[in-house]
């Protein structure tokens, strides 16, 4: 008997009992860890979870608000171009009943069977249609400001030191001659010889439509205007508008005399005394002009064929050309690059100072 106990006994491999042992504590080690790291990351998304669903919350609501508010300045804005446009519609007719009472008047006071009480009731009735009028401009002027069009500048340089930008009745003057392609004469020779689109994208002469742009742009919505272009000879840049006043209110109009302005080509020589001759002719006259050009006129009154002309020679006809030019009128002179004309800018700062008006040399950068 206890020789089979023993031999029982010697059976058991204690190898076998410690390999179990390992590898139960493997398996717990591993669940331990698995338990561990899943506990770690619920912790995290507890920990993150609410702050990034609290960021876009806020930004959620930044949005709804912003898409509100320009909902309403969107809704703010047809209600004032509806207003304007009805106020503008409004103001024609009432001209066109200002036209008819004038006739009606001018008809009566020619008739020696109109009675004075006739005529008082006329002249009543076109004082008060003028008096709307100018209300329904004033309110115009509430409405969308002082500017007639929008000009955007480059920072702060939408502005013109010492020179006085008003007036009832404007006028534009501005030099399509040649020498307005560029400031050297070897490159207004080059330039003059190419087609028309290179023409119009020179420098020089962008930078002179800019400045009529940008005068435009600070009409009073209350006044007239007129853009004349001047080389050998002198007109409205609007065709079929020579001769009469245009109204600043009216910016359809207004943005279409810049669009000709854009498309004019410059060319031919400078004739100044045509502009000065086209400013007397005007009815009623202006009472501010604005004259864009870069050097002194090179033609007048008598044809020539010579081929050059000399500083001395520039300076009599520009002489000759203020003979024509309307007294008390200020003349503010925008004068651009030229070389071979010395002159221009002490001729030019004199007009300004007899007439009443200014004289600048703008900087490269402006407008």
């Amino acid at each position: 008997m206890m020789a089979g106990r023993k031999r029982k006994r010697a059976g058991v491999n204690p190898m076998g009992l410690a390999f179990l042992d390992v590898m139960s504590c493997g398996f717990g080690a591993v669940v331990l860890i698995f338990l561990i790291l899943d506990h770690t990351a619920t912790e995290d998304r507890n920990e993150v979870d609410p702050n990034l669903t609290a960021e876009a919350r806020l930004l959620q609501e930044e949005v709804l608000e912003g898409e509100e508010q320009l909902f309403q300045v969107r809704n703010t804005l047809d209600e004032i171009s509806l207003e304007v446009v009805e106020a503008q519609g409004l103001a024609d007719r009432i001209q066109n009943n200002i036209d008819d009472f004038m006739a009606q008047l001018a008809a009566l006071e020619g008739n020696s069977m109109a009675t004075e009480e006739s005529l008082e009731d006329l002249r009543a009735d076109i004082q008060s249609l003028e008096e709307e009028l100018l209300r329904l401009q004033t309110s115009a002027v509430e409405e969308q400001g002082d500017s007639s069009r929008e000009f955007l500048g480059d920072g702060d340089r939408q502005y013109l030191t010492g020179m006085f930008l008003g007036g009832n009745r404007i006028l534009i003057l501005l030099d399509t001659s040649a020498s307005m392609l560029d400031a050297s004469l070897v490159n207004i020779i080059r330039i003059r010889n190419m087609s028309d689109d290179a023409k119009l994208a020179s420098a020089k002469w962008q930078r002179a439509v800019r400045i009529v742009e940008w005068i435009s742009s600070q009409l009073p919505l209350v006044s007239q205007y007129q853009v004349i272009g001047y080389n050998e000879s002198a007109e409205a840049i609007m065709p079929g508008t020579d001769g009469r006043w245009l109204e600043v209110a009216d910016r359809d109009e207004l943005n279409e005399v810049v669009r000709t302005v854009q498309s004019t080509v410059p060319g031919g020589g400078n004739n100044l005394q045509r502009a000065f001759e086209a400013v007397a002719a005007m009815n009623p006259r202006p009472d501010n002009v604005y004259l864009i050009t870069d050097s002194l006129p090179t033609q007048g009154s008598r044809s020539s064929n010579a081929t050059t002309i000399s500083p001395r020679q520039r300076l009599e006809l520009y002489q000759q050309a203020l003979n024509t030019m309307p007294a008390n009128i200020p003349v503010n002179t925008i004068l651009l690059p030229m070389e071979g004309d010395p002159a221009a800018a002490a001729a030019y700062w004199q007009l300004g100072v007899l007439s009443g008006g200014s004289f600048i040399t703008p900087a490269r950068d402006w407008p």
